[in-house]
């Protein structure tokens, strides 16, 4: 999912204020990556400390990620590695989308074919209680409650999270049966009775000792 262009580059014209005005306290968004060129763990990895660096944010959850089969763009995509993650932040909305497009393209992401495949996307899909219908930044997102690769990570994250009026996680179930959203299983976590484990354990020196891996 893409929200726009260059947040003070709008087409839509200026920015409403409720975009631009620092909260005058701590406003919970939450925030969906997804990536699904290059190493994508690694990328995913980088995005959520290259965002919990930034001033005046603070990363306050993170949902397992998720193998998602892509939506929409180009036939032939790999598929996507997504996952939200809560924030804290003191930012304007438009300062936070601006400091997230950012990392994108320092990742290379680029905006040429919508829906296409991409190094790293990162979407505010909720800013508090924000409303916003400019072309820019909509808040909430105006698709996230369609997306499984939002909602159902975002459910394990939120089981009570709303938006609007909407349950994230009644959202989430009624699209779980419909597929194309898996648990992503990190291969640096295999059971320990697979077959590379029990040669490791094989050959192994018995001396006591760890391998780094």
């Amino acid at each position: 999912m893409s929200q726009g262009s260059e947040p003070y580059e709008a087409d839509g014209g200026p920015l409403p204020e409720v975009l631009t005005r620092e909260p005058g306290f701590p406003v919970v968004a939450v925030i969906a990556l997804g990536a699904n060129l290059g190493d994508v763990v690694e990328t995913l990895a980088l995005a959520r400390a290259e965002i919990a660096a930034l001033d005046g944010v603070t990363v306050t959850g993170e949902s397992p990620m998720v193998l998602t089969d892509p939506v929409g763009g180009p036939e032939g995509q790999p598929e996507y590695l997504n996952q939200v993650i809560e924030v804290s932040t003191t930012l304007a909305p438009a300062t936070l989308l601006e400091q997230l497009q950012r990392i994108e393209a320092e990742h290379g992401r680029t905006r040429e074919v919508r829906w296409g495949a991409r190094t790293l996307d990162l979407d505010i899909i909720t800013f508090g209680s924000v409303v916003s219908d400019h072309p820019v930044l909509t808040l909430p997102h105006p698709r996230a409650l369609e997306r499984g690769f939002v909602v159902i990570p975002w459910s394990w994250m939120d089981p009570g999270a709303f938006v609007g009026s909407e349950s994230v996680f009644r959202v989430a179930r009624e699209l779980e049966p419909l597929g194309g959203v898996r648990p992503y299983m990190d291969p640096a976590h295999r059971l320990p009775d697979s077959r590379d484990d029990r040669e490791a354990t094989a050959t192994a020196p018995s001396n006591g000792g760890a391998s780094a891996s």
